[in-house]
């Protein structure tokens, strides 16, 4: 058993009750080998005032881990490193980072969902080139044909390039089905993983400029870059799902807080139903449950499809068994099967 602090809070920060705190505040300092000295460039206040907190505080409030993945969690925020989260669709992968963005209070989650064209410039930044010399263009018409090119204007930081930018509070970073992308994607990763930074090259080349202010790829607004280079001040809450469809190299697995999530049992299933459905709705419900865990023995089905289930034959008017029957076919359809 972990021994409790004297405030009683323990040595968990992220609790998992789905009752937003203060427990980032208790984040002791990183071990030596994970300290970042990024200059902090925006304030909590820009994160509240873009409604951060309460971005996705439905899922994340509702969102119910075990122990294991309590431990995992705090384990990679006190050594500043990724999470990387396996299990079959649906066992709540990518709910894991809302949660901890939502009790945490670290700002709205930054989501980056891999496909098999994903760069890792691609989640570090965009600069659109044609755009500002289109406006260049028009500037020289005279001052009233098009604002001042400013290059700022035309360079967005990525998911992953926000993530790293000089906040004060670890932002959450959801890197989502990581084992979708390219085959080198993951080794790409792993120096900016290691270094906690970045370059933009279009801006090291103005650096005499001063700071240019550019565009974060969420409400959090604008944030300046010194040098074109972007460190960060506090890792991010790196959240990396993949649902198991191929291995990694292990020079990024070692980098990373491993987390095989598994699909709920009963206890939890019911749980899990009646912070979204209500209690009524699970004990109405228990023929379906038991259905759904057979079915769930025999092939895979996700959590959401009972509850899809369970709220679609709850409906006003559905009242015959056969409706039920045909209702609850329709939805539970096993994730591996051809028909």
């Amino acid at each position: 058993m972990v021994s409790e602090s004297p405030n009683g809070a323990g040595w968990h920060l992220y609790r998992g009750t789905g009752v937003p705190g203060d427990g980032i505040s208790r984040l002791p300092a990183p071990p030596a080998w994970r300290r970042f000295d990024g200059e902090v460039v925006s304030s909590t206040d820009d994160l509240v005032q873009a409604g951060a907190y309460d971005a996705g505080s439905y899922r994340g409030g509702r969102y119910l881990p075990d122990a294991a993945t309590i431990d995992a969690v705090n384990a990679a925020l006190y050594l500043r490193r990724p999470l990387l989260v396996t299990g079959k669709p649906g066992t709540g992968k990518s709910s894991l980072a809302h949660s901890i963005a939502h009790e945490l209070r670290l700002g709205p989650v930054l989501h980056w969902p891999i496909n098999s064209r994903s760069s890792l410039q691609g989640g570090l930044y965009s600069y659109d080139a044609i755009g500002r010399l289109q406006d260049a263009n028009l500037a020289r018409l005279g001052p009233e044909a098009a604002p001042s090119p400013d290059i700022g204007n035309y360079v967005t930081l990525g998911p992953l390039g926000t993530a790293f930018a000089g906040w004060p509070i670890p932002r959450v970073l959801l890197i989502d089905e990581l084992d979708k992308s390219d085959v080198d994607l993951p080794n790409d990763l792993l120096t900016i993983v290691e270094e906690g930074e970045f370059t933009i090259p279009e801006l090291v080349r103005m650096a005499d400029a001063g700071p240019v202010t550019v565009q974060t790829s969420d409400a959090a607004g604008r944030v300046p870059v010194r040098d074109g280079r972007v460190r960060c001040s506090a890792f991010p809450m790196v959240v990396i799902t993949s649902n198991g469809e191929r291995e990694f190299p292990p020079a990024f697995l070692r980098r990373c807080i491993r987390l095989d999530v598994q699909a709920p049992g009963p206890e939890q299933l019911a749980q899990i139903l009646a912070a979204h459905l209500g209690e009524e709705s699970v004990e109405s419900s228990r023929d379906l449950i038991h259905r759904f865990l057979t079915l769930r023995d025999a092939g895979d089905l996700a959590t959401d499809q009972l509850m899809n289930a369970i709220f679609l034959t709850s409906a006003d008017g559905v009242g015959s068994r056969a409706e039920h029957e045909r209702l609850a076919e329709l939805v539970l359809r096993r994730l591996n099967s051809e028909y």
